[in-house]
């Protein structure tokens, strides 16, 4: 890394290329990049990508930057949603790990954990961010998060609401993943079987995604095919990288292959 910034650094030194404050009407061409790279450094830090499971002061930074960039640029709908949805996720930090470092998954964490002040927070963020009627995929994310951190349980949850939002993420970005994420809301909104034809779908697309195989090992399990979410579930294992899914998947075909 060090030897690709003193590259760079020297081609910008050799072209002339200033580095310069852009005007207020490049702003638009500009934020979608910047607020890619605030996800992706919150990203690394909520499940990083190293040795450790999580980094939870880049993390913090991540939520930091949006915070500053919404504060800028007010009149961005998408950068308070990207703001909403890092807060609504920082603040399920204290429930996410176990003591050991294990991850703990949605429906098991003790939402008493929860901060709930920047919950509503960030709630009121997004509500503002709506209201001025210019939806984007951040927003909606936010939205999806927002269901899970308002509900009072996880059975509690409105799947069906969750499942109408990733149908407008997906209308906007029409990325495989987010219909993996649609499946799991249809699971528990229709029922597992349909679910599972849905992940099925993506198979040509997913193969190589570690998550697609854990989504497929838990609808099996649900239906009662061990045998195939154990290899559904290998498989996963195989592709995973970081520590503490690792840990989680090797819980789970263990469990798995207790039942066969």
């Amino acid at each position: 890394m060090a030897q690709r910034l003193a590259r760079a650094k020297r081609q910008l030194r050799e072209r002339g290329i200033r580095f310069e404050v852009p005007q207020p009407h490049e702003y638009a061409d500009r934020l979608p990049a910047v607020l890619a790279v605030i996800y992706l450094v919150f990203n690394e830090g909520y499940l990083s990508g190293g040795r450790c499971a999580e980094r939870r002061e880049l993390a913090r930074e991540g939520v930091e930057l949006a915070r500053q960039l919404a504060a800028l640029l007010p009149r961005e709908p998408e950068a308070a949603g990207l703001c909403a949805l890092l807060e609504l996720h920082h603040a399920r930090a204290a429930a996410r790990f176990d003591a050991w470092g294990r991850i703990v998954l949605l429906e098991q964490q003790d939402r008493r954990l929860w901060d709930r002040t920047a919950i509503e927070r960030a709630a009121r963020r997004l509500r503002a961010a709506v209201r001025q009627g210019r939806p984007g995929p951040y927003q909606l994310q936010a939205g999806i998060a927002a269901l899970h951190a308002l509900a009072p349980s996880y059975a509690a949850t409105n799947w069906a609401d969750v499942r109408a939002l990733y149908d407008r993420l997906h209308a906007l970005d029409p990325s495989p993943v987010v219909l993996l994420n649609r499946a799991v809301a249809t699971r528990f909104a229709v029922g597992p079987a349909p679910a599972l034809d849905e992940v099925d779908a993506l198979g040509d697309r997913l193969a190589g995604y570690h998550l697609w195989h854990a989504a497929r090992a838990d609808l099996l399990g649900t239906l009662g095919r061990p045998a195939e979410a154990l290899t559904a579930a290998e498989r996963a294992l195989e592709l995973a990288t970081n520590p503490a899914e690792r840990e989680l998947m090797t819980d789970r075909v263990g469990a798995l292959r207790r039942r066969l």
